[in-house]
């Protein structure tokens, strides 16, 4: 199956991997806890969301194309291996640079680093690992990985795509969405913080985009009709105001406190369910993207730094580390200009060898594909291409739509 490329999502990424980086510089210096942009760098952890719909879509919509397509679906070990080869040496890389790099405040055992670098961090208590912080969202990500092909099996399986088949699962997908604020409320009742970070909390997340990667295909197969979600593609900004306007709302009291103390069951549930909805106005218009929106998220730009931006997610904090040694800046003592550039700056370095001298080669390595790249920009990419089949849609079209439960 043919790889399709949805150009505006490499933009996205980069703006989930700055926010990530942004809230952890605001963390360190105090600005996100009482700076006068508080709630807005506490909230920018919304970059996770951003990521985990992204990739909820890419990669439930293979097993998607191939149902409709009537074609064989990705194969387990195929699939494994490249989600390995993707995330795996960069997370090593960064396991060793924290190890020998990183100072902690108390004593950190092998064990330790070795859970980071198994994803399996959040499942066990212990001391936390400086530079490592925010992996506990890529072992999260990682049980969405080791799920996905099981519960693609099941929406898949059984029943062939007709109308009332893909509705039947956009409703069950949607109440995956409501699955998140539901654990997170239980979650915070019972007081079991560290069950916070498993994936039942943000399963709704992932949800969400893999939602949209059933409606855009089965737009694009005739198997949906229009609806207001059509006109909504035309009118990008609209609906990221609409995102900014639920961001808003996030960035008050109402969805917690903006340090670690705990938050309320109301806080906790009302704080998942604004990150979904902000994830999914943000992710949308990139899959159904007008020109402006390619021009800009998708340009040569927006596709490197969509290539590096794992990279940066990986290395920020190790970074972030080194810069408050370099300086002499001690946690929650401000400056958050001088260590907010620096942090970016060296991160974008790194992330960048990073990408050219290990991801992309040991990527390439593995598939046997000299030519691979994760934003890749094949025939598909042109948005003035004519498609010939479902995995050549990058955008909807409106077709005959056939009957009620035909296929």
């Amino acid at each position: 199956m043919r790889r399709t490329r949805f150009p505006a999502l490499d933009g996205l990424r980069a703006i989930g991997a700055l926010a990530v980086l942004t809230t952890h510089v605001g963390f360190n210096t105090g600005e996100s806890l009482n700076g006068p942009l508080a709630g807005l760098l506490a909230r920018l952890d919304i970059g996770v969301a951003i990521f985990f719909v992204i990739s909820g879509f890419l990669l439930y919509r293979p097993h998607v194309v191939a149902w409709f397509e009537e074609t064989e679906p990705p194969l387990l070990l195929p699939y494994l291996r490249n989600r390995a080869l993707r995330i795996v040496p960069a997370l090593w890389v960064a396991v060793l640079l924290a190890v020998f790099l990183v100072q902690n405040d108390q004593p950190v055992g092998w064990m330790s680093y070795l859970r980071e670098a198994t994803f399996t961090n959040i499942y066990v208590d212990g001391p936390s690992v400086h530079g490592m912080t925010q992996m506990w969202s890529l072992s999260t990500e990682v049980a969405f990985y080791l799920l996905l092909p099981f519960l693609a099996k099941l929406l898949t399986s059984y029943e062939r795509p007709t109308r009332r088949a893909v509705r039947w699962r956009l409703a069950v997908l949607f109440g995956f969405t409501l699955l998140g604020p539901l654990w997170m409320g239980v979650i915070t009742a019972t007081d079991n913080a560290r069950a916070g970070l498993w994936l039942p909390g943000y399963i709704g997340w992932f949800a969400v985009g893999m939602g949209l990667a059933l409606w855009q295909v089965a737009r694009a197969s005739g198997r949906l009709g229009p609806s207001v979600l059509d006109t909504l593609t035309k009118i990008p900004g609209t609906v990221w105001g609409i995102a900014a306007a639920l961001f808003l709302i996030a960035t008050s009291p109402l969805a917690g406190p903006y340090g670690l103390s705990a938050s309320t069951v109301g806080q906790a549930v009302l704080k998942d369910a604004l990150y979904t909805g902000i994830a999914a106005c943000v992710v949308f218009p990139a899959i159904t993207p007008t020109r402006r929106t390619v021009a800009v998220l998708g340009s040569r730009a927006g596709r490197f730094a969509g290539d590096i931006s794992y990279g940066v997610f990986v290395y920020h904090t190790i970074v972030l580390s080194l810069m408050q040694q370099l300086v002499g800046q001690t946690l929650f003592d401000g400056r958050f200009a001088i260590l907010f550039w620096p942090t970016l700056l060296v991160s974008v370095a790194v992330a960048t060898a990073s990408y050219y001298g290990l991801e992309r080669p040991m990527m390439r390595w593995g598939r046997r594909d000299r030519s691979y790249d994760v934003s890749g920009v094949g025939r598909d990419s042109n948005a003035n291409a004519q498609p010939k089949r479902i995995d050549d849609w990058t955008k909807p079209e409106v077709k005959p739509v056939p009957p009620s439960g035909q296929g």
